[in-house]
């Protein structure tokens, strides 16, 4: 028997300035949902409904206005940078579509009407910033890209820096794709900062590292790079010079547990040996399995089931345990730390001792505290002697 067919929209660059890591999240949509198309435990199927904005932040609102309005979907998977979130925020709470946005972010946001399957601020900027200035330096240079993403993590970073008694050096921002590097390469290598926090994105960042690699290497200094985002098919991007750079994320694919083995086999046999799953591609295979199973636990499309089903459900994904929570529609991950190699991997040298409970507006933060206040067990959230004022 036929089963019956739940369009979704996947809304993917596959052009443009960040193409590379659009690629990737629509690669990881259309595995799952051929996995889930082929299982016997989900009674229906999924039809994709593939849109390409081309890197165009206004190419976003378009597409999942088509969606919506001609195809009709209920609920979009997508939307790599915060820039396109913003875009498309506006339109599926208008409509009461569900958005399940599977790229980490800077967080202050919660909608009822997007499921944050990537990481808050808790789970990636917190524990790369507690781990360096307990290990490397208090004085950190900061270069990204000119949208809310980067602004909003150096705001945290510089909070946490200013509260340990650092500094922030320079804050250097750049337009998305942008690839005029050198003046900041050039200022580095002259002030010697002791490290370097990263958050541009897409080519911005690759032209970056290679320029910062052969610099640094000339000059015959040896300074840290920092990132939340940088990932494996990058580092193959970028090539040698990605090598050590410290970074913050849910999923590596050095990942040691049998979900995370048997889901890089799969990964492999279908594009390839030499190919690597991401953060923010495998974020996007949990969140088309997140909401297959919401389906069939509610038995409808509906927004609002499908939602209350979602809640409180854990999934032994690739990257570990992960499940929504449901006061304010973000997951549950394990934060972890790694240094990349010379072979385009991770080597993984820290993660939290159990699943991390989402704290988007980081109302649970004390920037006195150390990082083991932050990784309680079960995902629950350590006590907040205090709530902050947001700026």
């Amino acid at each position: 028997m036929t089963k019956p067919s739940i369009p979704v929209g996947i809304i993917c660059s596959q052009h443009g300035p960040y193409q590379a890591m659009g690629r990737e999240l629509l690669k990881s949509a259309l595995m799952a949902v051929d996995e889930i198309n082929n299982e016997s435990d989900f009674d229906f199927s999924i039809t994709p409904h593939v849109r390409d904005p081309r890197g165009v932040v206004s190419e976003y609102h378009t597409a999942c206005d088509d969606l919506i309005r001609n195809v009709g979907v209920e609920h979009i998977v997508g939307c790599y940078t915060s820039a396109s979130r913003k875009q498309v925020l506006p339109i599926v709470e208008r409509t009461d579509r569900l958005l399940w946005h599977p790229a980490r972010y800077e967080g202050f946001e919660c909608s009822d009407n997007v499921i944050y399957v990537g990481a808050s601020p808790n789970h990636n900027v917190l524990p790369l910033v507690r781990y360096v200035l307990e290990n490397v330096t208090r004085h950190l240079f900061c270069v990204g890209s000119n949208y809310v993403w980067t602004w909003e993590t150096n705001r945290v970073t510089r909070e946490l820096v200013t509260a340990a008694q650092g500094s922030i050096l320079a804050e250097r921002l750049l337009e998305l794709g942008e690839s005029t590097v050198g003046h900041i390469v050039d200022e580095i290598v002259r002030r010697r900062p002791p490290a370097v926090f990263n958050t541009l994105v897409g080519s911005s960042s690759y032209d970056f590292i290679r320029a910062f690699h052969a610099a640094t290497t000339s000059a015959g200094l040896n300074i840290p790079m920092l990132s939340c985002s940088l990932c494996e098919p990058e580092l193959k991007v970028v090539g040698p010079a990605s090598a050590g750079c410290i970074t913050s994320s849910a999923y590596f694919e050095s990942i040691r547990l049998p979900e995370n083995r048997t889901f890089v086999a799969r990964w492999k046999a279908r594009y390839g040996d030499a190919s690597s799953p991401c953060v923010d591609g495998q974020s996007t295979y949990v969140a088309v399995y997140l909401l297959a199973r919401a389906l069939q636990r509610a038995g409808t499309s509906n927004i609002g089931e499908v939602r209350r089903a979602a809640a409180g459900h854990r999934y032994n994904s690739p990257q570990g345990p992960v499940w929504i929570d449901g006061g304010n529609n973000h997951c549950v991950l394990t934060p972890r730390l790694a240094v990349s190699n010379a072979e385009g991997q991770f080597d993984i040298f820290w993660e939290a001792d159990a699943p991390v409970r989402p704290d988007p507006y980081l109302t649970q933060l004390d920037v006195a505290v150390s990082p083991a206040r932050e990784t309680a067990r079960d995902g629950a959230s350590p006590n907040a002697p205090h709530l902050r004022v947001v700026k």
